[in-house]
């Protein structure tokens, strides 16, 4: 525990400011010199001369006081809790509040007593005023540069340019200054987090092995299935008969493959899918890597059967369940081909339909055929996706390691070879695999998963306890009596 005395002092100097309405900043780092330093019990006494500065005047004829509006007196910000050497004002606990309400609105969640969600968040701000001020001790910082970075990715990741992202954080409710200030603090508490607590997990090898024996008991039980697919496909914004004559195509297929037809020539012969030429083989699938309608309808087959006709948002999709087997038998096959591949990303928006898309791929590709560009130069002018600054490259790929389509297609190339445009949820590609190669790692691997998952179990453990810790030893000093009353009923 500090010693109270220097927060105190500080509160003090804070007090004796607002007494003099002199426009001293409530987080002024001036000192008052020779002043001296008085216990905690006296403290409030300091706070005389302000309630006497914003005590509201009579009025001349005796009926009572001037209102609020006609007294001439400054709304005064208060403080709602002393942490060390800082505090939390009534302002800011009112615009987390505020902030808050807004975001748990906007998601329909289920509002919290108002008293409940003072007390929640209150402690939270508590807590994370410890770390930043802990942060702070140890000098990690967060430029601009580096926060301008972070939110570029924030963006992305949800498919938005920084200006779209901009403009939903302040259609929430958010001002986008308050928005990035909040990035920047949980930069900065992640970045002490990883200093205290990721460094300092541990993992044996005797809890590795443990992990794995367990895992293969409860793989006997799950499963993966070899799929292949039929994909007829749906023009964007086609018309109702369009769709009608799309459909009636796949009822065509389905009705040939019931009388006997052989499913890889039906798909080399009206597939839209990428595979198509490959049978339509997608591979070995975990069913919950899976589309949800797609998982369903291929749990009720058995080996060789088919889905009825399956409508998604773009297609409709007949598959086949070729094969199917236990994760603990997938697990047991030694050799994993890896592929090192590279791609140029072009995503699917408002003004970029996926037709547009594929003709401006193709036009690349062409380019690329004929040796007047280089894959890498045109990824990084055109590729919009994190790679792009790497040439596109995204490194060496397990299989499972990529969109279904994506495999598919990358698998069916040759080394040096640039696909055609390949469509995934990501938007459209272009692919070009630059080396492969199989080998034994499916043990090393394992061991790698294990070890992670083992490790991330345990940082939430440790990070809790550290957050805790971190919170005991800050002094914290309630100037309302209910705020106290309820962080001590909730320990």
């Amino acid at each position: 525990m500090r010693n109270a005395s220097k927060y105190q002092i500080k509160l003090l100097a804070v007090l004796l400011c607002t007494a003099a309405l002199s426009g001293c900043s409530l987080f002024s780092s001036k000192k008052k010199e020779a002043e001296p330093a008085k216990p905690a019990a006296t403290a409030p006494a300091a706070a005389a001369p302000a309630a006497a500065a914003a005590k509201p005047v009579a009025k001349k004829d005796g009926t009572g006081f001037l209102p609020p509006g006609e007294s001439g007196n400054v709304a005064i910000d208060s403080i709602v809790v002393v942490v060390n050497d800082d505090v939390i004002t009534q302002r800011e606990l009112a615009n987390r509040i505020k902030t808050v309400t807004a975001r748990m609105k906007a998601q329909n969640v289920q509002m919290p007593a108002p008293a409940d969600l003072r007390r929640q968040l209150l402690e939270r701000m508590i807590v994370e005023r410890s770390q930043l001020q802990m942060a702070k001790e140890y000098g990690v910082r967060v430029d601009d540069l580096q926060l301008d970075r972070s939110i570029a990715r924030i963006a992305e990741a949800q498919k938005m340019n920084v200006q779209e992202l901009r403009n939903q954080v302040e259609k929430d409710g958010t001002p986008f200054s308050s928005f990035r200030e909040e990035i920047r603090e949980e930069i900065i508490m992640q970045r002490l987090r990883e200093h205290e607590v990721d460094a300092k997990i541990q993992i044996s090898d005797a809890e590795v092995d443990s992990f794995i024996a367990a895992q293969k008991a409860a793989a006997a039980e799950q499963y993966e299935i070899n799929i292949s697919q039929i994909m007829i496909r749906i023009p964007d914004n086609a018309s109702a008969e369009v769709i009608a004559q799309r459909r009636a195509r796949a009822e065509e297929v389905m009705r040939q493959l019931r009388t006997g037809a052989d499913f890889a020539k039906m798909a080399a012969t009206y597939s839209d899918a990428s595979d198509a030429l490959q049978g339509g083989a997608v591979g070995w699938r975990q069913p919950e890597r899976l589309p949800p309608v797609f998982a369903e309808a291929l749990s009720k087959l058995s080996p060789g059967q088919v889905t009825p006709i399956i409508k998604s948002t773009g297609a409709f999709h007949i598959l086949k369940a070729v094969d199917r087997r236990s994760l603990a038998e997938a697990q047991a096959v030694a050799n994993v081909q890896q592929t090192h591949a590279r791609h140029i990303l072009i995503k699917v928006t408002p003004t970029m339909s996926a037709a547009d898309a594929k003709r401006k791929l193709m036009e690349l590709k062409e380019r690329l055929d004929n040796h007047a560009a280089k894959f890498e130069d045109l990824a990084r002018l055109v590729s919009q996706d994190g790679s792009a600054s790497k040439g596109g490259d995204l490194g060496w790929l397990y299989p499972g390691d990529t969109m279904p389509e994506f495999e598919t297609a990358m698998n069916g190339l040759k080394i040096g070879e640039v696909s055609q445009p390949v469509e995934t949820s990501f938007g459209i590609h272009l692919i070009e695999v630059l080396e492969r190669k199989t080998d034994d790692v499916s043990k090393e691997r394992d061991r790698n998963n294990a070890r992670q998952a083992l490790r991330d179990r345990k940082l939430e453990e440790a990070s809790e306890a550290w957050q805790r810790e971190v919170r005991d030893r800050a002094y914290v000093e309630y100037r309302n009596e209910d705020d106290k009353a309820a962080s001590t009923a909730n320990q």
